[in-house]
């Protein structure tokens, strides 16, 4: 596992960083609506021989984030509203003119996995895109990196304390160097480029958001090691833990 670890680190973040620094806003828009489907395949398949969700329409919304930078900005939020809409029509509608064979409870694991995967994702392609996102886009990536990195060293070496049965393998000196070191690495970063790039970022506001994040990404963490427990299945938190470490 740790093997598997340290390569999905050396092959996956030279291959996301070179796509980020090279690659134009549609590259980018087409990587991560790729990226989307392959970890909403994994998604869907993780719930394979228990529920049936309706995996077109998910893919068909992965397939949507190449038409991030396409569609003109002053209807972009208005398309996104049609689009949630007719989601939500055509799922309810899957359930009737399938005679129940697709239940409710089918129609919410597709939504959620649309919103948990192809929603949070579109959001680093439409980041790029900003004003100055090509220096944005870097505290995903840092912040990750520096979260990881220090949890798994710090939580090797002084990790006492069990944060969770979830996983027990999780200590809270663990979670506490991630935190630290993801603050850490985002300041150090927000310092370089404030300096090079002549931004202006706060350094309170932007280690307010990364300590956020952690909180969200700790729960995500979780969550997926219960799925993987309760339905004897690793590829859901083969998805959250190595696909998206560094991305």
């Amino acid at each position: 596992m740790k093997l598997k670890r340290i390569l999905s680190g050396i092959i996956g973040f030279p291959i996301v960083a070179l796509i980020l620094i090279f690659g134009n806003i549609y590259v980018i828009d087409v990587f991560f609506a790729i990226v989307a489907l392959i970890a909403l395949y994994e998604y869907f398949d993780s719930f394979k021989g228990k529920y049936k969700p309706v995996k077109w329409i998910g893919y068909l919304t992965c397939m949507l984030i190449v038409f991030l930078h396409i569609i003109p900005k002053e209807y972009l939020l208005y398309t996104v509203a049609l689009i949630v809409s007719a989601l939500i029509a055509i799922l309810f509608m899957q359930v009737v003119f399938s005679n129940m064979k697709t239940s409710v409870i089918d129609i919410m694991i597709t939504f959620f996995g649309i919103c948990y995967i192809v929603f949070f994702l579109s959001f680093i392609p439409l980041l790029h895109g900003m004003k100055n996102g090509k220096y944005l886009i870097w505290f995903i990536l840092i912040a990750a990196w520096g979260t990881d990195t220090f949890a798994y060293f710090v939580g090797s070496k002084f990790g006492k304390h069990k944060l969770t049965e979830i996983s027990p393998k999780k200590s809270i000196e663990g979670c506490i160097g991630g935190t630290i070191g993801a603050v850490l690495f985002t300041l150090l970063y927000t310092f370089a480029i404030n300096k090079l790039a002549g931004l202006e970022i706060s350094y309170i506001y932007i280690s307010l958001i990364r300590i956020c994040s952690k909180y969200f990404k700790s729960n995500r963490r979780f969550i997926g090691i219960k799925h993987k427990k309760n339905n004897g299945d690793k590829r859901f938190w083969k998805i959250n833990s190595r696909a998206w470490r560094n991305a």
